[in-house]
């Protein structure tokens, strides 16, 4: 006999949806694994543009592994290290581990400040890291505030384990989505009016899915924001090494260093860091906790062994990161190539009239506006054009309303997870879409002109004959969507 367990038998927490992945950032990854372009084997595939993967320097990592083979207990000139790493490890990670780990996050925030290795504790990737934290800080029911839009991730790796409650920040385009002490005042105001217990803050600097960084007078203010209410603030900061353009990057440890900071409560802060993002290594899953609060450091540290980074990866990492000329080598030319890819795909996007988000200068996506395309300015309009994107162009970009983006219109498209030749190929699918909304525009609007003529082109005869497969003009999927 045959038993199926029911939801029932099992526990809330894992019957539930706290994981968050109905959504359609989730969905559209379902989307490219059932038909992935191939350039040979399946060109008419979906182009994967929903995955933040920084792709375009991995010739500079493996030239090193090349002539490190030592860093490697898998070569064998690193097969002497073999036994002691292969044995237990304490959770407490590697002194040469952290040692380069610190010294790495000094060098990508330009050396103007230092990190303490006694202070850096080690999670499975910053979803570990973030979880880590949220258990620390935060008791079931209590919240933390995120300015939007924010990282879809998030609703699972604060919530779904924890209890923990997210409470947005509601930022919009009139100000590029600029985090604002009012924004902040009014959002923890209403969570006391529901009676919610706030707990903390957490920002992403540079921002996901944004692309931009926060400047020096916001940071002091939302500093002055937390101290004054009492509250943690979280500082994801994953993205540090990916500014490539002018105003740099400032982490909230500089901050910290001014000297009118001197009145801030330094228990209340944390940094998420990641090498996922700036060295490309997502699937290594190094994640940093890095707080300066003893209790949290030492809490973190003994939860670090539920999700600990292999001791063969933290030795290949500690050699690796070691290497100064190697590190600043590559800094620098990931952010060059960033930089190149950035300007190639914003000037795809222009040609056909799109513009990004203007204050980017991060990150390894863009803040895309298609606005302008929505049949109606709302989110059944975001998602009905999102449909036709992932459907018919077969490009996997995430609508801004599962960043929790207060305005519709908005899609995050990440450039750096492809090739040079993918990159064109998704570009000209776009400039295809686009025109092809264009001539159906024109159309229509050549049509309403005619009808004041008294020609009788009612609403349905005008869609009948646009979805024809007999009309000789350029079918729009913006048009078909509305049957």
């Amino acid at each position: 006999m045959v038993f199926r367990l029911n939801s029932h038998i099992l526990s809330r927490i894992a019957s539930g949806n706290g994981h968050g992945e109905d959504s359609p950032y989730f969905d559209g990854w379902k989307a490219y694994e059932r038909d992935p372009h191939h350039p040979t084997k399946n060109p008419n595939g979906v182009i994967q543009m929903g995955l933040a993967e920084n792709q375009l320097s991995f010739d500079l990592v493996e030239e090193w592994l090349k002539n490190n083979p030592k860093a490697s207990i898998s070569s064998p000139e690193g097969l002497s290290a073999f036994r002691d790493i292969a044995l237990f490890q304490d959770y407490h990670g590697m002194p040469e581990f952290r040692n380069a780990v610190a010294k790495f996050m000094a060098k990508v925030r330009g050396d103007r400040v230092t990190f303490d290795p006694d202070r850096i504790v080690m999670s499975g990737g910053a979803t570990g890291a973030h979880e880590t934290v949220a258990f620390c800080l935060a008791d079931p029911g209590e919240a933390f505030l995120v300015p939007t839009p924010y990282y879809p991730g998030f609703d699972r790796d604060l919530r779904w384990r924890t209890g923990v409650k997210l409470i947005p920040v509601e930022c919009d385009s009139s100000n590029d989505f600029k985090v604002t002490r009012e924004a902040l005042e009014s959002a923890h105001e209403m969570a006391q009016l529901d009676g919610i217990k706030v707990k903390g803050l957490l920002i992403t600097n540079p921002s996901n899915p944004l692309g931009t960084i926060l400047d020096r007078d916001t940071l002091r203010s939302i500093v002055h924001f937390i101290n004054e209410k009492n509250i943690h603030l979280v500082c994801d900061e994953i993205y540090a090494a990916t500014v490539f353009s002018q105003p740099d990057f400032i982490s909230i440890t500089e901050i910290l260093g001014e000297d009118d900071m001197q009145c801030i409560n330094l228990d209340l802060i944390h940094i998420v860091y990641s090498l996922s993002k700036d060295m490309g290594f997502p699937g290594f899953r190094v994640g940093i906790i890095y707080s300066y609060n003893d209790a949290v450091v030492s809490c973190a540290r003994k939860m670090s062994s539920f999700g600990l980074v292999s001791a063969q990866t933290q030795h290949l990492i500690a050699s690796m990161l070691s290497d100064d000329e190697f590190v600043e080598k590559f800094i620098k030319e990931s952010k060059a190539r960033l930089a190149k890819r950035y300007q190639l795909f914003t000037r795809g996007l222009e040609q056909v009239g799109i513009k990004c988000l203007k204050t980017s200068n991060a990150g390894l996506f863009m803040w895309m506006d298609l606005r302008g395309l929505l049949k109606e300015k709302s989110f059944d309009g975001e998602m009905m054009l999102w449909r036709l994107i992932i459907n018919e162009v077969k490009l996997n970009v995430s609508p801004g309303c599962s960043f929790h983006c207060s305005e519709p219109g908005w899609f995050r498209v990440c450039f750096a997870n492809m090739d040079d030749q993918t990159m064109e190929v998704a570009l000209s699918r776009i400039r295809a879409f686009v025109n092809k909304d264009v001539e159906a525009r024109k159309l229509k609007k050549q049509l309403r002109w005619q009808g004041s003529l008294k020609l009788s082109f009612s609403a349905r005869i005008f869609d009948d004959f646009i979805n024809s497969p007999h009309s000789p003009l350029p079918q729009s999927p913006l048009v078909r969507a509305r049957t």
